[in-house]
């Protein structure tokens, strides 16, 4: 059996992997481009390298391990017609993420964007609007693995949270739930909308203008999901006209965002380069997950951990 990585790993990481498994073949590449496929049994990519093209070279392949949770930019279409099985890291990325989103929210609650640019001025200014988190609202759109634990840190805060999700089902970590149908409804109450959705045939431009229109002018917009939920102009507009206080945003519709996009102009935005999961852990708490997923592999169950639908796109 062989098992190729499209990623580097820690000589240390390699070695517990090839002391674990002794019976299989793995072999590191920088990149998908260097590999050698054709008789690969596996692939773990973060996925954004897998097309049609390495489909039809990797004619042994069974198994792609997806070091990642989104799978769109993968031809899912022909994955499914081959049969190959995916699945992916979903759950890991609760931590790092939901870390990053609470402080973007604490940071421009206590005013700290500006009090470091005082700091750079050396200028002693005592005029900041900070605010109290305590009393708040966030509408988190996804309240999933990440999200739940968006709503878990919230909560301890005193924000009031409401999730949003496809089917309206009750979750833990959110005081009240509303399905996507209704999520109008609910933009009203919002102080935070944060959105970790996926990117899914229905999660794409799910957000528009008139979802803007009805939130406060004070709300803070928060994306660090997928870019396609909302289109930009829709986004810079909403920030020109004063529909919403600010936004963070961690994706966006075309990354790297592009130098000549309006959002780079705007003060009352903060940009992110995708960079919300990063942490040291993150390898680590990925290969944990293939792991078991390899064991169970080699028993001859293909019921994976974090199994994905190639024809649901999650």
């Amino acid at each position: 059996m062989k098992v190729v990585f499209t990623f580097k790993l820690k000589d240390t990481q390699y070695e517990e992997l090839t002391k674990q498994f002794p019976d299989v073949s793995f072999r590191i590449y920088p990149s998908i481009k260097e590999a050698e496929l054709e008789d690969a049994n596996v692939i773990v990519t973060y996925g954004e390298d897998i097309d049609v093209s390495i489909l039809e070279k990797a004619r042994s392949l069974e198994w792609i391990m997806v070091a990642s949770a989104g799978v769109e930019k993968m031809p899912l279409a022909e994955i499914a017609k081959r049969n190959i099985v995916v699945s992916n890291v979903r759950g890991i990325h609760k931590t790092p993420m939901a870390e990053s989103v609470l402080a973007h929210i604490l940071a421009l609650c206590r005013s700290l964007p500006a009090i470091y640019e005082h700091q750079k001025q050396k200028e002693w200014n005592k005029k900041v609007r900070s605010v109290e988190l305590s009393g708040s609202t966030a509408l988190i759109l996804g309240p999933g693995a990440i999200g739940g634990e968006i709503g878990r840190l919230l909560k301890a805060f005193g924000v009031k949270t409401i999730g949003c999700n496809r089917s309206g089902k009750p979750v833990d970590s959110v005081d009240d739930i509303v399905e996507f149908s209704r999520l109008e409804e609910a933009l009203p109450e919002a102080d935070f909308v944060i959105s970790v959705l996926p990117s899914t045939s229905e999660t794409k431009g799910l957000l528009t203008s008139r979802h803007f229109d009805v939130m406060k002018s004070t709300a803070v917009f928060l994306n660090f999901g997928r870019g396609d939920l909302v289109r930009e102009k829709d986004i810079v507009e909403a920030l020109r006209t004063g529909k919403i206080g600010h936004a963070v945003l961690d994706v966006f519709e075309r990354e790297p965002l592009p130098l000549d996009s309006e959002l780079w102009e705007l003060s009352n935005v903060t940009i992110s380069p995708h960079i919300s999961s990063h942490s040291r852990n993150y390898v680590p708490r990925a290969l944990e997950i293939f792991n078991k997923n390899l064991s169970i592999w080699q028993s001859g169950d293909r019921q994976l951990i974090n199994l994905v639908d190639p024809e649901r796109g999650y």
